[in-house]
């Protein structure tokens, strides 16, 4: 054994964060589970899948999980201390990087650190992460070539750096194309969040088409919209962001970006895998895992 020890500094507080979780853990060859995602999964085994459990744990490494299911400043901090208790030679942090930012929370000297999901610190650390403008320009000229005059928007927290590119890449489409921006609708990933901004929608007799910036959120609008006797598609067409499993089995079946958590696993398991075997640390940059629309029943051409 080789001593070596790598720590997943997880927070678990959407699909993605927790997916790409066990994404890591199962590139690193051992089952991740956290409170947040036993809680909104029960009975779901996250168990690793034999190809997935390489040669890591045979070289030496050691596997550590700290979770952060509520990723305030105080619990990353006692993360951080957690971590500094012991022998660390690399982390992958799961976290936004505003939580890495306080003068408290400081990385131990020399160890290796990838950065992945929700963050805009590729000027620091060496980040991995989806393309998150190219899934929603993917997403908005879909509905737009479909036929529809705008599309409206159901934003993720204003805190969420993935929420904020989706958004802006949103706006950006709309104004190249030459089309009206309608306001955005502010949601926080909750499908609770969506079915209120689904209320509001409803009744606006110009909407025809909608991108959620998450799948949740999408299926709480489905729900309002139902309620309210507008029919999908043939009324308001709607677009997801994550492709979660259960996104084939809404009613209707919902058309969405799909997020590789997987390859943003192996992407960044490679990446600070290569530090600690060469002992240096990766320049500062981003790699983007590139997304896919997947297309299924909730959207068409206006006024089918």
């Amino acid at each position: 054994m080789g001593g070596v020890r790598v720590v997943l500094l997880g927070g678990t507080s959407n699909v993605g964060k927790s997916t790409v979780a066990r994404a890591v853990a199962g590139r690193l060859g051992f089952e991740c589970l956290s409170t947040d995602s036993l809680a909104r999964h029960p009975g779901r085994p996250w168990r690793t899948p034999e190809r997935e459990v390489p040669a890591h744990v045979a070289e030496g490494y050691a596997i550590t999980l700290i979770p952060v299911d509520v990723p305030t400043q105080d619990n990353v901090l006692g993360a951080f201390t957690r971590m500094g208790e012991l022998a660390v030679d690399a982390v992958i942090v799961i976290i936004e990087i505003h939580l890495l930012d306080a003068g408290t929370v400081t990385l131990p000297p020399g160890v290796h650190v990838v950065i992945v999901v929700d963050s805009d610190a590729g000027d620091r650390y060496s980040v991995v992460d989806t393309d998150q403008a190219d899934g929603a320009r993917r997403a908005v000229h879909h509905l737009l070539d479909l036929g529809h005059r705008t599309v409206w928007h159901v934003t993720g927290p204003r805190t969420s750096y993935a929420g904020q590119r989706r958004t802006q890449a949103w706006r950006t489409t709309l104004e190249e194309a030459g089309r009206p921006v309608p306001a955005p609708l502010h949601g926080d990933w909750s499908a609770e969040s969506g079915y209120a901004a689904g209320l509001a929608l409803a009744d606006e007799p110009g909407c025809t088409a909608v991108f959620v910036s998450n799948d949740q959120m999408a299926l709480g609008l489905l729900r309002a919209l139902h309620e309210r006797g507008r029919v999908v598609p043939d009324e308001i067409s709607v677009v997801g962001f994550d492709d979660i499993p259960e996104a084939a089995f809404f009613i209707p079946p919902l058309t969405t970006v799909h997020q590789d958590f997987a390859e943003v696993g192996r992407r960044c398991v490679q990446r600070v895998l290569v530090q600690i075997r060469e002992n240096q640390t990766s320049p500062p940059g981003t790699d983007l895992v590139p997304t896919r629309l997947v297309v299924r029943n909730s959207t068409a051409a206006p006024g089918r």
